[in-house]
């Protein structure tokens, strides 16, 4: 899902330089709802993965232009399908990409020590179309008097953070105790708690587990909102704080001042981009990254930060010393500082 929010920047510079053209997006389904509400875009397409390629057969020529924003072997037959011009990302190594490069009036090579957002810079660049940094988050267009009956208080006038406690894999988890001594001090400071997360049952039950240590009071919204309703809550939070997941992105897009929690990922490739891009590009690790409405928190004691391997044993429900490591006190800084930067202190 961050995968495809990461693509906005290169619709819309598609979008400013073909303004009268109508832009359609194909996505894997289950990330449809990162589209969803995009102004940019006509319509969204949504494929099933392991489908067969004989379903797409109704978009032979349908377009004047594919965009090929991956570099696997499904976009790339997919685009070839749907258009006579095709310009799209290379993945590495001649022999891989020989016919893709054939296929494309215009190819630009995407390594993978390459942040995606600069690949898309430098395929909006071989378009000849100039780049627009702008992330794109959704929107449900969720009214205002829907959230009392959503979270039983008025997001609207009273000040409140959001937390997203559960990432997809364990190896990039905070530990409970930090986040409840994060909560602890929200609450201290006036500002209400507002828990988000996905529909499954392992992300639910590991909030259950993590809130049945809270001893403060919060308003449990994990697997009650879709993406997009999520959106329109992080653009009246007053902070937003999250481990390395498709919620700290839309987060970011949507200008919401972000605390981004990274352990073995690697920023300089996966980084939150501000609402308005990056105004410089990420260290590979350093305590704390401000850029825009963002801070990304690393811990830089550990030599092997960042390792970009599934945690410390190899495997997605791995543990992450790097990030049982980080302390509340330094989050909680971080926390304080971003809301005086950003005016919205609870107590102010």
């Amino acid at each position: 899902m961050g995968d495809v929010l990461l693509t906005t920047p290169l619709i819309r510079s598609l979008r400013v330089a073909y303004p009268e053209a109508a832009i359609d997006a194909l996505v894997f389904a289950g990330t449809e709802g990162v589209l969803e509400g995009n102004p940019d875009l006509r319509q969204v397409h949504a494929s099933e993965r392991g489908e067969p390629w004989s379903r797409w057969k109704s978009l032979r020529r349908h377009y004047d232009l594919a965009v090929i924003a991956e570099t696997a072997d499904r976009p790339h037959f997919i685009g070839w399908l749907a258009a006579r011009r095709r310009a799209g990302l290379l993945p590495p190594g001649r022999s891989k990409s020989w016919w893709k490069r054939l296929s494309l009036e215009r190819g630009v090579d995407a390594p993978p020590d390459l942040a995606r957002p600069l690949a898309y810079q430098h395929l909006a660049l071989a378009l000849g179309i100039a780049w627009r940094p702008e992330m794109v988050a959704p929107s449900a267009h969720t009214p205002l008097a829907a959230w009392r009956d959503l979270l039983g208080f008025d997001p609207g006038s009273e000040r409140f953070a959001v937390l997203h406690l559960a990432p997809r894999f364990s190896y990039k988890r905070w530990n409970g105790p930090g986040w409840h001594a994060l909560m602890r001090w929200l609450a201290g400071e006036g500002l209400r708690i507002v828990i988000t997360g996905g529909p499954g049952e392992e992300e639910r039950a590991y909030v259950r587990e993590v809130l049945a240590g809270a001893d403060v009071p919060v308003h449990d919204a994990c697997g009650r909102l879709r993406f997009a309703q999520t959106a329109d809550l992080l653009r009246l939070a007053s902070l937003y704080v999250g481990p390395d997941t498709a919620t700290t992105h839309v987060a970011a897009a949507c200008g919401t001042p972000t605390l981004a929690l990274f352990g073995p990922t690697d920023p300089r490739l996966w980084g939150p981009l501000p609402r308005s891009g990056l105004s410089a590009p990420y260290a590979k690790v350093e305590a704390l990254q401000r850029r825009g409405n963002v801070a990304l928190l690393q811990e830089p004691s550990l030599d092997c930060v960042p390792c970009q391997q599934e945690g410390c044993e190899r495997r997605r429900d791995s543990r992450a010393d790097c990030l049982e490591r980080m302390s509340a006190e330094r989050v909680i800084a971080a926390a304080r500082e971003a809301l005086s930067r950003s005016g919205a202190s609870a107590r102010s």
